[in-house]
């Protein structure tokens, strides 16, 4: 999703090709000759297949460096820049992913894993929240590829007892968030409701 993102605030040509994943189409025998850890996504570019969402939206920034998605390399916010990134990616996506499949992790006791996972995930968010107190965008004045992940991954939270929604200042955020026209393309082409952002 957070490729996605990033491709429609680009205005880039692109074909999109949903996978149904209800039916593992990604554990296809075509999908895994493209990526053979059969996850989603995969993009394809010149020839090049590239996978994981944050090495794709890095490497469509980095290709776009006009618009100031992926900071440059002597931009003063790059360093942060980095940093949340792979928070977003190496920490709070793989608690999510952990508490979304618990089967994966454990033979028994999914109850017990979701519910301590809920919680730190919950600690994750309040974080996220104390540092967007007063602010637009994660870092800086303008978007980064940063604030489409966090997006992306407060819809993957929808569902917790203390959803993104539930904070002060994520709420407001995400809010801005979904009123962006590449938000609301991504939305209605996979066929998720933005309508508990309004």
């Amino acid at each position: 999703m957070a490729p996605h993102f990033v491709l429609e605030e680009l205005k880039v040509e692109f074909e999109l090709i949903l996978v149904d994943r209800k039916n593992n189409g990604q554990k296809s025998k075509d999908y895994l000759s493209l990526n053979p850890n059969g996850k989603i996504p995969t993009l394809i570019n010149k020839g090049k297949v590239i996978s994981e969402s944050a090495a794709i939206c890095l490497y469509i920034g980095e290709n776009h460096c006009e618009s100031k998605l992926v900071p440059g390399i002597k931009d003063p916010n790059r360093a942060e820049f980095l940093q949340w990134l792979m928070y977003l990616t190496n920490t709070m996506q793989t608690e999510l992913m952990i508490y979304d499949y618990p089967e994966k992790y454990s033979a028994n006791n999914d109850e017990e894993i979701m519910t301590n996972q809920e919680i730190r995930i919950s600690q994750m968010w309040h974080l996220l929240d104390k540092k967007l107190a007063g602010k637009t965008f994660l870092i800086g004045e303008s978007i980064t590829i940063c604030d489409f992940y966090i997006f992306m991954l407060a819809v993957w939270s929808d569902e917790l007892k203390n959803p993104p929604l539930s904070f002060t200042n994520l709420s407001k955020y995400l809010c801005n968030l979904a009123k962006r026209e590449a938000v609301i393309n991504v939305c209605q082409k996979e066929n998720l409701s933005l309508s508990r952002y309004k």
